[in-house]
């Protein structure tokens, strides 16, 4: 077994290399968090789609309207009026008008989509409509609460010519602290983790915005009519010309959710199955690393166990093995856990219990992720609010005209 001495080395050295880099996108995020941005102010239509009525649904969309920003629009898009979002919007948009900065409040209606996505059909169709004079487009899910500087934030990076898209990313809030909700939170956390000054920054739909001309010189209204995806087509496209997708920390935001079991494993099948067929290079990451996460410790402690029986010379270094593995895990969770509370405060009590399990059983999240991960290889189909797509390649979608009600 001396060749595993060898293994052994670089699988610790690994480790250590990527708690750093943890730790590095921690203090990205703390410095940036600091700062103040509210003197770039380009007029921007900020674009909330909406289906169904999400936890929170009230809170959420009046962050929208009370955002400190003076120079925009704000448009709310259904597919149906028979949606129960679209009673609810026109009555706080009645409401809340008067009171908010926003120029412009609309609650448009767009239609079934065809050849795309629900959501990107809702998204065109108010990209459609915006006028001349409109510098940037935000985007943001209906189902996330942002607050007051959210917009001036997610904005600044744009004034820079080589971000071609800024986004935030959402943190999973329990409503209900039942131990699916637990497990999804501690799941988003560790995809959050790895958001901070890189290349590997991927665009998140719920918390992101782009200028028009940079939009429209990537072909993205070509590109997207035939499009599931808008945030991964959107991050392939800025990335291939070059430009970088900006993280900004202060966009990262709190999305009040519960969960149960089966609709976790729907939630998290949905968003690898995505990611393969839309960044196949983040999907085999993703694979790889989750594998060598578990066997990092269930295989290395099987083999320091071995290495005990048999009382090799290099025993302590088949023991250090799976511990500076766990160890490793430990210390992301508590880094990550601290980035959520510097940057979402407010939501500290919220989320003690969401903190401690994402802590304690982080060897066992590794475990859920890689099921995740090997069940979103087979198959291409995916249910997405109440909406089945086949997803046939990046640019090539079949909408299941019969499921799409619900």
């Amino acid at each position: 077994m001396d060749w595993y001495y060898y293994i052994a080395l670089a699988a610790i050295a690994s480790q250590l290399l990527l708690l750093l880099q943890t730790y590095k996108n921690y203090r990205y995020a703390l410095h940036k968090f600091k700062r103040e941005r509210f003197w770039y102010r380009p007029r921007t239509v900020l674009i909330v789609p909406c289906k169904g009525l999400d936890s929170a649904f009230h809170q959420n969309i009046t962050s929208f309207f009370n955002q400190d920003y003076e120079n925009y629009l704000l448009w709310f898009v259904v597919d149906d009026e028979a949606d129960p979002a679209y009673g609810e919007l026109c009555e706080l948009r009645d409401r809340l008008s008067q009171t908010s900065k926003a120029q412009d409040v609309q609650v448009l209606v767009a239609g079934k989509g065809e050849s795309c996505s629900q959501k990107i059909h809702n998204l065109l169709h108010c990209y459609e409509r915006i006028a001349e004079d409109i510098e940037v487009m935000a985007f943001a899910d209906s189902d996330i609460c942002v607050r007051s500087d959210w917009l001036s934030n997610l904005l600044h990076p744009l004034r820079t010519a080589k971000n071609g898209v800024a986004t935030g990313y959402r943190w999973f809030v329990p409503s209900k602290n039942n131990l699916a909700s637990l497990a999804l939170s501690a799941m988003n956390a560790k995809v959050a983790q790895f958001l901070g000054n890189t290349r590997f920054n991927q665009a998140w739909g719920g918390s992101m915005a782009i200028r028009v001309e940079v939009f429209r010189r990537l072909g993205l209204d070509k590109i997207w009519p035939k499009a599931l995806s808008d945030d991964l087509s959107l991050s392939t496209a800025v990335k291939k010309v070059g430009m970088k997708v900006a993280f900004v920390p202060a966009c990262l935001v709190a999305s009040y959710e519960s969960t149960t079991w089966p609709r976790l494993f729907e939630f998290g099948r949905r968003q690898f199955l995505i990611t393969r067929i839309y960044a196949p290079r983040t999907w085999w990451f993703a694979l790889l690393s989750s594998l060598y996460s578990v066997l990092g410790i269930w295989a290395a402690a099987g083999l320091a166990i071995y290495a005990a029986t048999i009382r090799h010379e290099h025993m302590n270094l088949f023991t250090s093995v799976p511990v500076i593995f766990f160890a490793n895990q430990l210390g992301r969770a508590v880094i990550r856990q601290r980035m959520a509370d510097k940057l979402l405060a407010h939501e500290r009590q919220a989320m003690r219990a969401a903190r401690i399990a994402d802590i304690l059983a982080c060897w066992a999240w590794s475990l859920l992720l890689l099921s995740f991960v090997i069940a979103s290889a087979i198959g291409r189909t995916i249910r997405w609010r109440s909406i089945r797509y086949k997803l046939l390649s990046p640019t090539e979608i079949i909408v299941d005209k019969n499921d799409n009600s619900g």
